[in-house]
């Protein structure tokens, strides 16, 4: 008699759940996409997405394909006074894009992201899930402001690295770290923590 049930841990498992995340990824957002409704789609037990993944945000890293945890270098960011914020953001972006090893992952999924809408979708909610939301949480500014600001923050950073890495327009490509920074990071810091041109309300 063939075996009936939930697929035990076997080659072909992982395979299985990531197909289902990606899917319920794209289709409702890293918030709406949960453990269970994963493990069903991929026709195991929950137990199982975690003996694999972890958590669920090790699991949509890995759906994703991110070069880097934020975890290991948000808190790096985050730390200090809220009056240089700008500055390290800017500073840990350049940093991971020149790295050797994280720096043609962050380019291949770029790369991607603009190629395709899947993997769009899924940068999107890399960005917004797992960074933007850490540095806009510990803001004092109106919660209202926080979405805006986020998109803000990513529209100069992501046009930054598409113009630097991506285009290579010069003299932007060739300019100096500690330059770019300087030129760049007042602009982060006013979308961050500075006024709004027009007012937010919520």
């Amino acid at each position: 008699m063939p075996r009936t049930g939930r697929r035990r841990g076997s080659p072909d498992t992982r395979e299985a759940i990531l197909a289902a995340a990606r899917a319920a990824f794209a289709e409702r957002g890293y918030d709406g996409a949960s453990i269970r409704s994963i493990a069903a789609g991929a026709g195991v037990d929950p137990a199982l997405v975690h003996h694999y993944f972890g958590a669920k945000e090790q699991l949509f890293l890995a759906t994703v394909g991110a070069p880097v945890d934020p975890a290991q270098f948000i808190p790096a960011a985050l730390a200090g006074d809220d009056a240089h914020l700008g500055e390290r953001v800017v500073a840990m972006f350049l940093r991971l894009w020149d790295d050797a090893p994280t720096g043609p992952m962050i380019l291949a999924l770029v790369r991607s992201a603009i190629a395709h809408d899947w993997s769009a979708r899924m940068l999107r909610e890399f960005l917004a899930a797992q960074i933007l939301r850490r540095l806009v949480a510990r803001m004092d500014v109106p919660a209202a402001e926080r979405p805006i600001r986020a998109a803000l923050t990513a529209s100069q950073m992501i046009g930054l690295g598409v113009t630097r890495y991506v285009l290579k327009i010069e003299p932007l490509a060739s300019l100096d770290t500690p330059a770019g920074v300087a030129m760049v990071a007042p602009t982060v810091q006013r979308y961050l923590t500075g006024p709004l041109t027009v007012p937010v309300t919520g």
